[in-house]
């Protein structure tokens, strides 16, 4: 599966899933660019990630465009990669494209989701409904067992 994506360097690039297959990865999945949950939550990996990377690479995913990719790298100082999933694919390969409530009103959307895929691309642990606050420390704990 091919999306496009910020590089680590904030250029747009197409990548591939399989081209992440040779090493580990913390894929999360999270709603929306620039939002507060979902900025603390990349800001969190973005502060950890000299403790991530000896184990795993980073990469964040949500609906957003490459221009709203952007401009949160840049705001937020991200150094990992973001892939723009609009048509939710990888998404819904992760099952987590859901229905979600608010205020009453059901919309299809993110649950805010963390994965650790091993070399091979399979999945060795998941995090659904993710909770922000501690998130990246049980990542973290999980990477050092």
């Amino acid at each position: 599966m091919k999306l496009y994506g910020i590089d680590i360097e904030g250029n747009e690039q197409l990548f591939d899933i399989n081209d992440f297959k040779g090493e580990r990865v913390v894929l999360y999945f999270y709603p929306k660019d620039n939002t507060s949950g979902c900025t603390q939550e990349a800001c969190d990996f973005r502060d950890n990630i000299n403790r991530i990377t000896k184990y795993a690479k980073v990469v964040g995913v949500s609906p957003d465009s490459i221009k709203s990719h952007l401009k949160f790298k840049e705001k937020q100082s991200l150094n990992f990669v973001l892939l723009s999933d609009p048509e939710h694919l990888l998404a819904e390969q992760f099952d987590v494209w859901k229905e979600k409530s608010m205020y009453g009103k059901k919309y299809m959307g993110i649950e805010r989701s963390t994965f650790i895929l091993d070399e091979n691309g399979n999945i060795q642990k998941e995090w659904r409904k993710v909770k922000v606050k501690g998130h990246v420390d049980e990542v973290i704990e999980y990477l050092n067992q």
